[in-house]
């Protein structure tokens, strides 16, 4: 599709009604028309993706905290999830240590707060300002941040962290209130930890519109074949098989992603992330030879430098791998597999990562999101919003009063 990333479909027709395509298609390029309008509306949360957003934040104030040796992320689901992918994907670039505090993590808080408090800046990220479960970890480690070694990121509307970051004198960036959490990685909510990273950030916003349009078929094809999948009741599982490790945490992204913003109205695919080739070993039998009720999006890469398999020391009988790179191994695997899937009329997409670094990761998180979005709207189900979690916070804090 381009020179960073591969992508292709392989969906058997069986999954479609008969004579959907045209009238899709002609519904779809008006859902397009329309969300490139609203990609330069300043308060669509995919204005992120327009040339016209700005990022609200001073590099000074930000270069004046560079001497950190490490930073200890703390925020929840889209808070942390982008940072995590970057860091993952681009970690050969990264000489920073990152802590993700993503969870309730007894034993990680244990292990921070023996660390020695110089050495760390902490990134504390929320957008109600409000979530339970970052509140309780900045307050156990209420002894280890300062006005010196902090950022804090919320909403700037009155909330528990707003308020206490004015009243600590913290240095506080605004999270804007029209991006959710999951399609806020190209906001100040990624990009801040990306400069920590020593990354570039122009290189991750400059090619977010290609596959509108430059690649405007094939979004177009993928989205209208995805929104029957999803309506034909004969796919319960999205299965994210990963043959680079890499895109791990990324695909943790895609997994919030996909499951928040098309998860409604008795609706949606379970996306499910599958470490390949090691679940060869475990998932493989079911996969292949169980129901058929599962969409694979297989992903793979393509690194710079890659380990040889060398020399071989099992003799002849394993010459076949010997002097071959790891990659060479795993793209055999992968090719395996997809050929039996063919055979088995099991439907694909293959997503191959010809370049690591901040443009291809940019068009994969941009292309994910449009994808996202014009299903959910060719769908009719609003891909912005998330009601059932709400209610499960609402009750969560009932149950601890």
């Amino acid at each position: 599709m381009n020179k960073n990333i591969l992508l292709k479909n392989n969906i058997n027709r069986s999954y479609f009604k008969k004579n959907f395509y045209l009238k899709d298609k002609v519904k779809l390029n008006k859902i397009i028309k329309a969300t490139l309008n609203s990609i330069n509306n300043k308060k669509n949360a995919l204005h992120i993706l327009s040339k016209k957003f700005d990022l609200n934040f001073h590099k000074t104030a930000i270069n004046k905290l560079k001497n950190y040796k490490s930073v200890v992320l703390i925020g929840m689901g889209g808070s942390a999830l982008g940072a995590k992918a970057i860091y993952s994907f681009l970690r050969h670039k990264i000489k920073r240590e990152f802590i993700f505090l993503d969870n309730l993590d007894q034993l990680k808080i244990e292990k921070i707060r023996k660390k020695n408090l110089k050495d760390f800046l902490f990134i504390i990220v929320s957008k109600s300002g409000n979530t339970l479960e970052t509140l309780i970890n900045t307050n156990l480690l209420k002894n280890k941040i300062n006005k010196k070694n902090t950022i804090i990121i919320t909403d700037k509307k009155s909330n528990l962290l707003n308020t206490f970051a004015k009243k600590n004198n913290f240095l506080q960036i605004n999270h804007k209130d029209y991006i959710g959490g999951r399609y806020s990685v190209l906001s100040e909510v990624g990009m801040i930890p990306a400069l920590f990273m020593n990354l570039k950030i122009k290189l991750f916003r400059k090619n977010l519109l290609n596959f509108l349009q430059l690649k405007k078929l094939f979004m177009i094809d993928s989205v209208v074949k995805l929104s029957h999948i999803f309506n034909s009741k004969k796919i319960n599982s999205l299965i994210f098989l990963n043959y680079a490790p890499e895109l791990n945490e990324f695909l943790y992204w895609c997994q919030q992603l996909i499951a928040e913003s098309l998860g409604k109205k008795g609706k949606g695919l379970l996306p499910v992330i599958s470490s390949a080739p090691s679940d060869h070993h475990s998932l493989l039998q079911l996969y292949l030879d169980g129901p058929k009720d599962k969409l694979f999006y297989i992903f793979s890469s393509k690194l710079d430098k890659q380990m040889k398999i060398s020399p071989n020391i099992f003799g002849k009988k394993f010459s076949f791998v010997e002097n071959k790179e790891l990659s060479k191994v795993r793209d055999a695997q992968k090719k395996a597999l997809i050929r039996v899937l063919q055979n088995k009329n099991i439907p694909y997409r293959e997503f191959k990562i010809n370049k690591a670094n901040e443009e291809t990761l940019g068009e994969l998180f941009s292309y994910f999101m449009l994808e996202t979005v014009l299903l959910g709207n060719l769908m009719g189900a609003n891909p912005f919003d998330q009601p059932a979690v709400e209610q499960v916070k609402i009750l969560t804090k009932e149950y601890l009063s």
